[in-house]
């Protein structure tokens, strides 16, 4: 018989690329999901929850300082819009130069022209701005600049506002290996741009390719191996198409999407939408695929919102808040923190509502506009304990539009450690749809207190736990690991079930779950 679980939570996408919807009596089909790892992010995987069990969002932990924006070409607004990504040896980063100063007279900001910076580490941790000697800066090559504002090609390019990736396309040309895209203001638009080492680029047309959007923020791109296609994302103001309403008359911002197979026409354009998620103003877009799970597409916008009441003048640096005030007012109510979304068909995403990266305890630099823009993205980086597992590593902005520099801080998160099923030592379970899995054996990524633990059965499609994989023969499992091998008193083998439409059934005490993947076979 088939558990007396809680009533089915919705599903949460109405798409997939995994699974399609039967027309015999509205069932679904099982979803066969191979051998890829599944991590607990939505709730697409999932019939329902029992006892105590729920999923929880889990929130980075700051740690160092790694870069410290001070030179004639950064400044101020220096520290966002980090392209981040891991390239044989060496981690890349490439960040916004620019400096916000203030006219407190004529009541207006005077910003510096922007350019992309580069820097490089071996490990993630520590990193250095190389003097490259590409672009010519107040009469010298001395810097760490890739592009600078400009003409060029007959478009004028904002070089801040630039994202950049290593294009995982494997028919990508030699010249191509590295993708850009590049707000254009005359014309407007994005422009795509190309590289064959990473540092020396070169605009790939003579017009911008994307002009129905905002654009004024990092408009990321990147071959998508899922669709087999390019996949942009971009700053858009929504006027109530697509199911968004809103009384602000210019729009809301937003994110818009589209689809390309050459990196140059693109096509299928539409909105960002969210399955649970309120109407509120996003800014930036750093949307990929995430590494180890490459059918999920992971995103990091900044949630920006304007507050005025008596605990704004408690907040940090007063001072350059009324600043920023006396010039605009919501240049200095506005706040902004990072959030966490996820889709599985690069439209429809499950938006955590609740911060992922919040402004955190307050100090100076913090706590203000431009604070808290999550690099796009996370890359895997040692821990700093010895012997334990990797960690991810993520960067954000802090010191934005405050005094004369800004600095680079990075956070660390586990390993799959975005949002895990959680439950206390009075227990939970959680069991899913039917799916078909290849593989032979099953991988945790789990941890549990001393006195907690996990097990899992595996049950056929109408609930009843196939021989030798039922709970009671699982033996609990505890510790705190990325990759454990479930076993059950028979052994490790899950192979003889492979092809076949199963149920995971989990139970869990003190303990999380992250993911899980099926092993494939060696």
């Amino acid at each position: 018989m088939k558990l007396p679980f809680s009533v089915p939570l919705s599903v949460l996408l109405s798409v997939s690329i995994h699974a399609s919807i039967a027309t015999d009596g509205g069932t679904a089909p099982p979803i066969p999901i191979g051998s890829q790892r599944e991590l607990f992010v939505d709730d697409f995987l999932i019939e329902g929850l029992k006892g105590g069990a729920e999923l929880r969002l889990h929130h980075p932990v700051p740690q160092e300082i790694v870069l410290t924006l001070d030179e004639p070409w950064e400044g101020s607004g220096s520290s966002g819009y980090q392209s981040v990504f891991r390239d044989g040896d060496i981690y890349r980063m490439y960040y916004k130069g620019w400096h916000i100063g203030f006219d407190t007279e004529k009541k207006k900001i005077i910003p510096s022209p922007s350019a992309m910076c580069y820097a490089e580490s071996e490990d993630g941790i520590v990193w250095r701005k190389p003097s490259l000697g590409l672009i010519e800066f107040e009469g010298s090559r001395n810097n760490n600049i890739v592009l600078a504002d400009g003409p060029v090609a007959g478009m004028h390019i904002i070089a801040g506002l630039m994202a950049i990736t290593k294009d995982a396309n494997p028919a990508a040309l030699p010249e191509a290996r590295y993708k850009a895209f590049v707000l254009s203001t005359k014309p407007k638009g994005i422009a795509p741009f190309q590289s064959a080492d990473g540092l020396n680029w070169s605009p790939m047309t003579d017009q911008p390719v994307i002009t129905d959007g905002a654009f004024d923020n990092q408009n990321v791109v990147f071959w998508n191996p899922a669709e087999r296609k390019y996949r942009a994302y971009w700053r858009y103001f929504a006027k109530g198409d697509n199911n968004t309403a809103t009384a602000n008359p210019i729009g809301v911002r937003a994110i818009r999407t589209a689809v390309s197979d050459d990196f140059l026409t693109w096509e299928e354009q539409e909105n960002v939408t969210y399955v649970d998620s309120p109407e509120e103003a996003l800014y930036n877009t750093p949307i990929k695929p995430y590494a180890r799970a490459p059918h999920l597409l992971v995103g990091f916008p900044a949630r920006y919102i304007e507050r005025d009441s008596p605990s704004s003048e408690a907040l940090p640096e007063p001072e350059h808040r009324n600043l920023r005030k006396s010039v605009n007012t919501r240049y200095g109510t506005a706040l902004t923190e990072g959030l966490f979304m996820v889709s599985r068909d690069g439209v429809s995403f499950k938006r955590w509502n609740e911060a992922f990266l919040r402004p955190g305890p307050e100090r100076p630099g913090t706590w203000n506009y431009g604070h808290q823009f999550i690099s796009w993205q996370p890359v895997e980086t040692k821990s700093a304990l010895p012997g334990a597992a990797n960690e991810l590593s993520l960067y954000a902005p802090e010191s934005y539009w405050t005094g004369n520099e800004s600095v680079v801080r990075r956070y660390t998160l586990r390993i799959d450690g975005f949002v895990s099923l959680q439950a206390s030592m009075k227990g939970g379970e959680l069991l899913t749809k039917p799916l078909i899995f290849s593989g032979g054996e099953l991988s945790l990524n789990f941890s549990s207190s001393a006195a907690g633990d996990v097990r899992v059965e595996i049950q056929n499609s109408e609930g009843d736990p196939f021989p030798g994989y039922s709970l009671d023969e699982c033996p609990p499992i505890y510790g705190d690991s990325v990759a454990r091998t479930v076993s059950w008193i028979g052994g490790k083998e899950v192979g003889s079930l492979a092809g076949k439409p199963v149920r995971l059934r989990f139970s869990l005490k003190d303990a999380d779950l992250y993911s899980f993947q099926f092993q494939p076979d060696n």
